[in-house]
């Protein structure tokens, strides 16, 4: 599933902007459909901008009957009536996934036959302190077993101690859900620390859901400013 919609706070009209030719939108979809992983790809949108663009290379669309605040929320409608097991959230500005990072979190259900994990996601290790302090980018933090402990916009952990190593990882906002959590995460009302930091995947830890995340070191370009789509331009060339 693609969450889309056609506006967007710091970027407006993104999914729409060229990328070699096509959409934006269109070159996440394809790339989705092009690694050979899923049973079906489907846009959630409810634009017809972006539900005519997927149409036009024939590609399925989902229309959203109700006003969402995130993309989980969106998909949750989406796949309500579905016969389902294992939901992926690809995010529309991810234009270059790759089949590696998703094999890796669809390993994790496929590894968890108590059905303890509620969701997956990626991580990648990050060392550039000027993207550790960018609040664009979401920091995650994690247990010695890899299920994240936070989410932040801020630097985590913060480097009291200069002495001490420590690995900063950036979130990438692909996930693997059983049905039931995105089912639970529709039904739950925001709380606080989801409210103050706008990063939906804290409304799954402060309700208790186990997120497992995975190290991935394939970084992509996610298209979050008009500085991000000159890059990706770029790499696409």
């Amino acid at each position: 599933m693609i969450p889309a919609r056609y506006q967007a706070s710091r970027f407006p009209a993104k999914l729409m902007q060229d990328l070699g030719g096509k959409p934006v939108i269109v070159r996440t979809y394809e790339a989705a459909v092009d690694t050979g992983l899923f049973n079906k790809v489907f846009v959630v949108t409810d634009s017809d901008v972006i539900s005519n663009a997927i149409q036009e290379v024939g590609g399925q669309v989902i229309m959203s009957k109700n006003k969402h605040e995130s993309g989980s929320d969106r998909i949750a409608e989406a796949v309500a009536d579905m016969d389902v097991d294992i939901v992926i959230n690809v995010q529309g500005d991810e234009p270059f996934i790759d089949a590696e990072s998703l094999t890796k979190i669809i390993k994790v259900f496929k590894n968890d036959a108590d059905q303890e994990i509620d969701l997956a996601s990626l991580m990648t290790p990050i060392t550039d302190w000027e993207e550790i302090s960018n609040p664009n980018t979401v920091k995650v933090i994690v247990d010695n077993q890899d299920f994240a402990l936070y989410f932040s916009r801020s630097p985590i952990p913060y480097p009291r101690d200069k002495e001490v190593e420590a690995t900063y990882y950036k979130h990438k906002g692909i996930y693997a859900f059983r049905k039931r959590a995105l089912l639970d995460f529709q039904k739950l009302p925001m709380l606080p620390l989801e409210a103050k930091e706008k990063i939906e995947a804290i409304r799954f830890l402060e309700y208790g859901k186990k997120i497992k995340m995975v190290e991935t070191h394939v970084t992509g370009i996610e298209i979050d400013t008009p500085e991000d789509l000159e890059r990706a331009r770029r790499v696409w060339k």
